[in-house]
């Protein structure tokens, strides 16, 4: 029973499971959050809650997140919360923070820290050029990966060969990489993030009287998405909490991605192993998507994906069915997707509503030239255009020495280079962009009509990707689909849904093929009212086979077919006009209001303003409501006469109002 007390308006827009959650008394609490189902919220509210009730103290509350952008949202909601000033970081700023404040209580300067590995890793390697930054990136990863798992360096050659990591070079190379790395790191007094983790549990460990003066400090904590804690992030999280049991964490065993970094995946399911006697929690409801796109996302986790739970519930109002498409090759394809992009964009769509995903960021390359050719202005998430990317800038680094021995060489002859280097590299990121630079190649000869040079190819490649991908402004998102982990749109396309992509190829133990088939779950649930799913049945020249994730989701949508495009809103010059109709058509004065369409559509608007953290009234007022429950509009035009109808809430919200208003027809 909850305190009446306490302020009601913190539980007022929560679901019966939301509030469970905010509400239990249990001091180690795992709140188990699909995707759409209201996380973030759940977590502030828990944490206004317990403040309110007095279980917390604002100034004893430690908020632990994985990027300073979630802990800066979740500082501002908690403030119009009301729970006044709580401590948010990420386990790293957070870790810093107190090992500075440490050493200046002890009168000592603390080290720098390095802001790039690749400072102290190229000068151990003695190369330069982009094929150079690709080795470096490539050690730093393992040097990563080995200190979230807590792997010094005389471990890592044993580690790396059981846990199968697909290495560059040798483990045991890598392993005296790694040593002369910390070696050089102490010598120039220098300390990385991931030492940050290390030294603040060892300071714990170590110095009584700074962990006493810390866990009197902060009493109460709260982690954010736990599905991905490392090994490293856990240690520190135990001497942050001590001997006492005031945690809560929140997250989704189905968005558990980053195992191949160092993270923990079981974690999150495993909490009360962890911590005996804690309480586990499961939020039944996904907001975002539409219910075939939450059927489609349920049916992608299978079995094999390690993840057990009923399908989450979905009361938004039916839309499209997702779409199912295969292509002859994946050219086809980008251009496909390029124009169905254009297509919504003329049906009303923003360009910013629109995502393209994709496994690697190789696949990127055609997807930027096909919209480029299609006017379609897109935007790059996490990584930068294709020209401008380590692996490509190596490829041409390869092509420009051969050009410099052989002045005059065709393209082709380079294109074969490409090709075997492709086959040759260890490295599985350069290998897919050769492959790719090397399919971009043979399209411009194909184009050129004759041998080609090295700089006509790389003046045609530059413009044709060139695209319009300034940041901010209306754009699509080309991401892959760990960058658009947190993020999701109306309309998805997610690409490349093939053997050898999804799953990825390397992917072969029972642990890697599952965290890729959650990985293809993460991809397909960015969705809210439009998922459209493509596969080539060639790439890059080779024969490809549908991803064996693709069987359940076809069965699920056995039957559907995707409705048509939002149609462009009427000219303002017919709005007056259509008003009139529309007012015309019943009595003036009359209260000729479809009451059960009315209710339905309050229903809609209190559905959305949950998944999205809005206030109802943001989406529609009342007026507007009753006016739209009157008036009965049947189409786009008729809906924009409606007063606090504009274009904007016409794109956003005019197929679910209108499908509301047919399923309410009178019979």
């Amino acid at each position: 029973m909850v305190d009446p007390g306490l302020p009601e308006e913190l539980l007022a827009d929560l679901d019966d499971s939301q509030r469970a959650a905010v509400t239990h008394d249990a001091p180690l609490l795992a709140i188990l959050a699909p995707a759409g189902s209201g996380k973030t919220r759940v977590l502030t509210r828990r944490m206004a809650w317990m403040i309110a009730s007095g279980r917390a103290e604002p100034a004893r509350v430690l908020a632990v997140t994985f990027t300073r952008k979630a802990a800066g949202e979740l500082r501002s909601r908690l403030s119009k919360a009301g729970a006044g000033a709580v401590t948010a970081g990420t386990f790293h700023s957070l870790a810093l923070a107190m090992l500075r404040r440490r050493a200046v209580e002890r009168g000592r300067e603390f080290p720098s820290v390095l802001d790039r590995k690749g400072r102290i890793l190229a000068p151990l390697l003695g190369r330069r050029g982009a094929s150079a930054v690709l080795d470096i990136n490539d050690i730093a990863s393992e040097i990563e990966w080995a200190k979230a798992r807590t792997i010094t360096p005389d471990r890592y050659a044993e580690e790396a060969e059981r846990e199968q990591r697909r290495l560059s070079r040798p483990a045991a190379e890598i392993a005296q990489v790694y040593e002369r790395y910390e070696q050089e790191k102490r010598r120039r007094g220098l300390v990385d993030f991931d030492d940050l983790l290390w030294w603040t549990a060892e300071a714990f460990a170590r110095d009584p009287t700074f962990a006493a003066a810390q866990r009197f400090r902060f009493r109460t904590f709260f982690v954010d998405e736990f599905q991905d804690v490392t090994p490293s992030q856990l240690r520190v999280l135990r001497a942050w909490l001590g001997d006492r049991r005031d945690l809560t964490v929140v997250g989704d065993d189905a968005q558990a991605i980053y195992g191949f970094a160092g993270a923990q995946p079981g974690a999150l399911t495993g909490f009360n192993r962890l911590f005996p006697g804690a309480a586990m929690i499961r939020l039944s409801t996904n907001y975002r998507s539409t219910p075939e796109i939450v059927a489609v996302t349920h049916a992608a986790l299978g079995a094999g994906s390690d993840v057990q739970r009923p399908r989450p519930l979905a009361p938004r109002p039916p839309g499209p069915a997702p779409t199912v498409r295969a292509y002859d090759d994946d050219e086809a394809e980008a251009n496909a997707v390029a124009g169905l992009l254009a297509e919504c964009a003329r049906g009303g769509r923003p360009w910013r509503s629109l995502a393209v995903l994709y496994r690697t960021n190789a696949q990127s390359a055609l997807f930027e030239a096909a919209c480029t050719r299609a006017g379609v202005p897109v935007r790059l998430r996490g990584t930068s255009r294709f020209l401008e990317r380590a692996e490509v800038r190596a490829a041409f680094e390869m092509m420009l020495r051969t050009e410099q021995e052989a002045p005059g060489r065709p393209l082709s002859d380079h294109l074969a280079d490409l090709l075997d280097a492709g086959r040759e590299t260890e490295l599985d990121s350069e290998r897919e962009h050769f492959d790719a630079l090397a399919r971009l190649a043979a399209e411009y000869l194909a184009i050129d009509g004759g041998p080609g040079t090295l700089a006509a190819f790389r003046g045609w490649l530059e413009a044709a990707t060139r695209g319009d991908d300034v940041i901010g402004g209306d754009a699509v998102e080309l991401s892959t689909f760990h960058a658009a982990k947190g993020l999701e749109w109306p309309v998805v396309f997610v690409t490349g849904a093939e053997q050898g992509l999804v799953p990825i190829g390397y992917a072969r133990t029972h642990e890697t093929r599952a965290e890729e088939q959650r990985l293809f779950h993460v991809a397909l649930s960015r969705a809210e009212t439009e998922l459209h799913i493509s596969w080539a049945r060639k790439r890059a020249g080779k024969p490809r086979r549908p991803s064996p994730w693709l069987g359940p989701i076809e069965e699920t949508l056995v039957g559907g077919r995707p409705a048509p495009p939002v149609k462009p809103a009427a000219r303002r010059d017919r709005l007056a006009d259509t008003r009139r109709a529309l007012r015309a058509a019943r009595p003036e004065g009359v209260a000729d209001i479809d009451r059960e369409l009315l209710e339905a559509l309050k229903q809609w608007r209190l559905t959305h303003a949950r998944a999205h953290d809005l206030p109802a009234f943001t989406i529609f007022h009342d007026a507007t409501l009753e006016e739209i429950a009157a008036a009965r509009p049947g189409t786009s035009g008729d809906l924009l006469a409606v007063h606090g109808v504009g274009d904007s809430k016409l794109t956003r919200y005019g197929d679910a109002v209108l499908r509301i208003v047919r399923e309410h027809a009178p019979r």
